[in-house]
């Protein structure tokens, strides 16, 4: 696969100071495929002009660190923005940033942020006095990062932590079926404040593209079993990508685990014009259609 000059960089990340391109490599790990095939994956992406890659240590206990770092090590790395994340606030975050760095097999990552901080509660115990926000800043400090944030499902949380001033960069839900916070308010305080948006969810863990509670789970059938379930309403990648990209985040991080999925959301990208405003409430329309009987989505915050 050639390199796109549609995936060339093409705005800031936040204050970070580094370009990135309108599409980032999400979550790759899967222990049942060998790990050198893993690499080949993202190094695929890679390859094609993506030049931000998020991690985490739960993202399939570490084997999608161990991953990540192996595709970067050899000739990518000051080329890629890299993420990496916080699973545990409540335990001391300097191991966890030692292990993680152990894991990737690097120095150093460019940004880590605590992992789905999705109460005020939690947000008001990171920056507490000596809290864990204290604690990267450390890390930061002894150069195994370059930056800090959050990833959260609440927008409560993030309309608090964009304008703290200790967030260069924010994770958050954006795509055709999201609470409408995180396109109305949350994304355009971000741009306000200059934090960088990275954000998931385009595809709705899967529930928009298929008969799935999410995450390649089937839905559920008879005693347990999943059955061959009969055809639910769907988008398209097309649709999905086309309309994460109109509404505009920084990067919008994508789960391409395979090249199949790879090539249908790249081509999806190459193919892109903006959506109308009508045609967007469309999507959004037919979006909220399949998301029906397949499970709570929990990235959107209950209604009062």
């Amino acid at each position: 696969m050639a390199t796109s000059p549609r995936f060339v960089p093409r705005r800031l990340l936040g204050r970070t100071g580094f370009a990135v391109t309108a599409l980032g490599v999400g979550d790759v790990a899967d222990r049942a495929i060998p790990l050198q095939t893993c690499v080949r994956t993202v190094e695929r992406a890679l390859d094609f002009g993506l030049n931000l890659v998020d991690t985490a240590p739960n993202y399939e206990d570490g084997y999608s660190e161990q991953i990540v770092g192996a595709a970067l090590r050899a000739r990518r790395r000051a080329s890629v923005f890299l993420i990496d994340k916080i699973d545990h606030p409540a335990q001391p975050v300097a191991p966890q940033v030692a292990a993680s760095l152990d894991r990737l097999g690097l120095p150093a990552v460019d940004l880590f942020v605590f992992h789905a901080v999705s109460t005020v509660a939690a947000w008001e115990a990171l920056v507490a006095p000596g809290g864990p926000f204290a604690q990267l800043a450390a890390c930061v400090r002894r150069g195994q990062a370059r930056f800090r944030g959050i990833s959260s499902h609440h927008p409560d949380v993030l309309a608090r932590a964009i304008p703290s001033g200790l967030c260069d960069v924010v994770m958050f839900p954006i795509g055709p079926f999201v609470h409408p916070r995180y396109v109305n308010e949350i994304l355009p305080l971000a741009r306000a404040h200059g934090v960088g948006s990275v954000c998931f969810k385009t595809f709705g863990a899967g529930k928009l593209l298929g008969d799935s509670r999410g995450y390649n789970q089937p839905l559920d059938g008879v005693s347990g079993r999943a059955p061959v379930a009969p055809r639910l309403p769907r988008l398209t990648v097309a649709d999905c990508v086309r309309y994460t990209l109109t509404v505009d985040p920084d990067v919008a991080l994508l789960g391409m685990s395979s090249p199949e999925e790879q090539d249908q959301a790249l081509e999806a990208a190459e193919a892109f014009e903006a959506l109308p405003p009508d045609q967007l409430a469309t999507v959004a329309q037919r979006a909220a259609v399949a998301v029906r009987g397949k499970g709570a989505c929990h990235w959107d915050p209950p209604e009062p």
